[in-house]
């Protein structure tokens, strides 16, 4: 048997068969483009390529690699600002290349938002009163989410919505990761919209492809702003209370559990952004002209200032925090970030120099979201 297989630019010239855990460590390393082409070359390959195992190899091998892609949504319907409005785009970190992704809702005009974070490759778009997408932007597999029962309310209500004076609520996405089930999860304060509980959580199940209660509510009302972030198992909130605390919901025992008190009393939610950075819990917060981060210490239960930046206003405005991306290039020295008012701009950061540097900008681009190209999808 000869198979010609591209590993890197490296020519690998098989002249006899390979035993099968060998051509799996050779296929493991492949990119997903080139990993799809392959499935037609034999059976055995296509049944390899497509078996979960060798899947979670593929994105492991992936993300220790260090090179995720930064995909971007647009924030216009295209009648708006462009007839050629593409909803997707993925740029290559460290890189200046981009490249579109076609979506079959683009017609649609609807303004999708992205849930703050990727799990596996796979990214979660949403709207508050339309169905929303999981996405595999590498592979183009996707799955439709239908309307929960706060959706549903919010359509019903409709200009009520606004005279109540409510604000939106932002739609989580993880995984459970000793079941390795995904699960979208919209928690959001519910007492003054005639519902009993504080606070109302809706988990998606995949399996019946519908949207069920959690009976035991949060603790606490959250913070609309900053989003939920993913970490580890579990989504992240900010309480909405006197002295803001982290709350989590694990996403296996579906439970609640406040992590500690944050170092963030009495600020303005949009001068905080939660992120997962290396993954790290983290906070951005908005001191003008300073940007702060911090990292939650697990062990201590405390927050460590990871860096203090100072922002340039050629790029970022006091209005809001800016959003961490990444960070990157070797000892980990620049930062990525988006500025989320005028976040049609990414901007790199070196840590060491100080300076800035501009890595996109489009004018109708928003919503940046890490994520590692994997061949993963949903039953």
């Amino acid at each position: 048997m000869k198979v010609l297989c591209n590993v890197e630019n490296t020519c690998l010239r098989m002249e006899s068969p390979l035993p099968h855990d060998v051509l799996e460590n050779i296929l493991e390393r492949l990119s997903v483009k080139t990993l799809l082409r392959f499935k037609t070359l034999s059976k055995q390959w296509n049944s390899t390529i497509e078996s979960r195992y060798f899947q979670e190899k593929q994105l492991k091998h992936r993300q220790q690699s260090g090179d995720p892609d930064v995909r971007m949504v647009s924030v216009f319907p295209h009648h708006v600002i462009n007839p050629t409005r593409e909803s997707l785009r993925t740029l290559q970190l460290g890189s200046s290349s981009t490249f579109k992704i076609p979506t079959p809702w683009e017609k649609d005009n609807i303004l999708y938002l992205v849930s703050h974070g990727s799990c596996d490759g796979l990214v979660c778009l949403y709207n508050h009163d339309k169905s929303g997408y999981v996405v595999n932007p590498t592979t183009r597999w996707y799955r439709p989410l239908p309307l929960c029962d706060y959706q549903k309310l919010m359509i019903d209500l409709r200009d009520g919505y606004y005279k109540l004076k409510r604000k939106f609520f932002m739609l989580g996405f993880g995984k459970d990761k000793f079941r390795g089930t995904y699960k979208p999860v919209w928690l959001y304060n519910s007492a003054e919209i005639g519902l009993k509980n504080a606070t109302t959580c809706e988990v998606f199940d995949f399996s019946t492809n519908a949207w069920r209660y959690v009976t035991l509510a949060a603790p606490y009302r959250i913070a609309a702003y900053p989003a939920p972030v993913y970490l580890d198992g579990s989504l992240y909130w900010f309480t909405e209370c006197e002295e803001t605390k982290v709350l989590f919901f694990n996403l296996h025992t579906e439970t609640f559990q406040v992590v500690c008190k944050a170092p963030f009393a009495n600020v303005d939610p949009y001068k905080l952004v939660f992120c997962n950075l290396d993954n790290r819990l983290c906070v951005s917060e908005m001191k003008w002209p300073n940007q702060v981060i911090w990292s939650f210490n697990s062990g201590n239960k405390t927050w460590d200032k990871l860096c203090s930046i100072v922002l340039d206003l050629n790029f970022v405005t006091g209005i809001c925090a800016v959003l961490p991306l990444a960070l990157f290039d070797g000892k980990k020295k620049k930062l990525m970030f988006c500025g989320r008012v005028l976040s049609r701009t990414l901007i790199t950061h070196d840590l060491e120099t100080k300076s800035y540097d501009v890595t996109f900008t489009a004018e109708s681009i928003r919503f940046p979201v890490l994520y590692f190209q994997s061949l993963i999808s949903i039953p």
